[in-house]
């Protein structure tokens, strides 16, 4: 079975003051799937994980990528035979065309495309997404979602659509870990105004005002900063770092303008593609 695994961006993203007992951190977003697809293949076979990525040039030498049981397309599939005690094995294969280390979700749209993969095949379910990944379970459902606790609370909302994103990364990278670390050395930082953009896509209101990440109070990387500033310059009506990092997206109502920004980001060095807000998780193409 083969699928195409979407990315996501985060409209609006906080992290809440405190750490759980499970040292998980508390968060509180608006989830959008985009256009930029890995894809995944899956093959039931009689036992054992074998994985296989392909990881394009251009971002291949600043984005490694494990291809062996630390990848959580690998843990995935273990767990789900595991849980099911299934007597099989299977074989997967990623086609990369997200960054990672980019805040984007490739590695748990991966994660979440493998357990989709083999439930359809096998007919049986899985439990707990979440401690897979915190990022796992929306991908699951996909579309534009209020998203809070660690992941796993998810409540769909109205569809948005009818913009143009631009993308954007440089060659720095941000560890998730490293990123909440920062998060838990701030000092009185600037809360982000999540439930207020929720009402305004509900409400069909422009959410620009609204856009933020409490993480580009963390992580201090001059490459989101410049490309933060190339993008409004070309006319974004907002720009801001998705995830925790370190990956950047602008919001434009113009293709033009959109189109231009990216080349002009790509020729800067940057990898840098237009896309558009998709209203679910998987497409099957095989």
């Amino acid at each position: 079975m083969k699928v195409k695994a979407p990315a996501k961006i985060n409209l609006a993203l906080d992290v809440y003051d405190y750490k759980r007992p499970d040292g998980y951190h508390e968060i509180e977003s608006i989830f959008q799937t985009i256009s930029i697809y890995d894809e995944v293949t899956i093959e039931l076979i009689e036992n054992g994980i074998e994985l296989t990525c392909e990881v394009p040039e251009k971002f291949a030498s600043s984005d490694p990528i494990p291809c062996d049981e630390r990848n959580i397309a690998y843990k995935a599939a273990k767990r789900f035979i595991d849980e099911n005690n299934l007597e099989k094995g299977c074989r997967i294969h990623i086609k990369k065309d997200i960054p990672s280390q980019a805040g984007m979700g490739g590695g748990s749209t991966d994660a979440a495309a493998v357990l989709f993969c083999l439930n359809k095949l096998t007919g049986k379910t899985f439990s707990a997404p979440e401690k897979l990944g915190a990022d796992v379970p929306f991908f699951l459902t996909g579309g534009t979602a209020y998203v809070f606790g660690i992941g796993e609370k998810i409540y769909k909302i109205n569809d948005y659509s009818g913009k143009i994103i631009v993308i954007a990364k440089g060659k720095e990278g941000v560890s998730t870990a490293e990123a909440y670390a920062e998060i838990d050395n701030l000092k009185n930082p600037a809360h982000i105004c999540v439930k207020e953009m929720v009402n305004a896509i509900n409400n069909g209101e422009d959410i620009c005002s609204y856009v933020g990440n409490i993480f580009e109070q963390a992580v201090n990387l001059c490459e989101v900063d410049d490309i933060k500033t190339k993008m409004m310059k070309s006319g974004a009506e907002a720009s801001c770092m998705t995830g925790s990092g370190s990956a950047v997206f602008g919001i434009f109502a113009d293709a033009e303008k959109a189109q231009s920004c990216a080349e002009i980001l790509e020729n800067d060095g940057y990898f840098s593609q237009t896309c558009e807000p998709v209203s679910k998780s998987f497409i099957i193409i095989g």
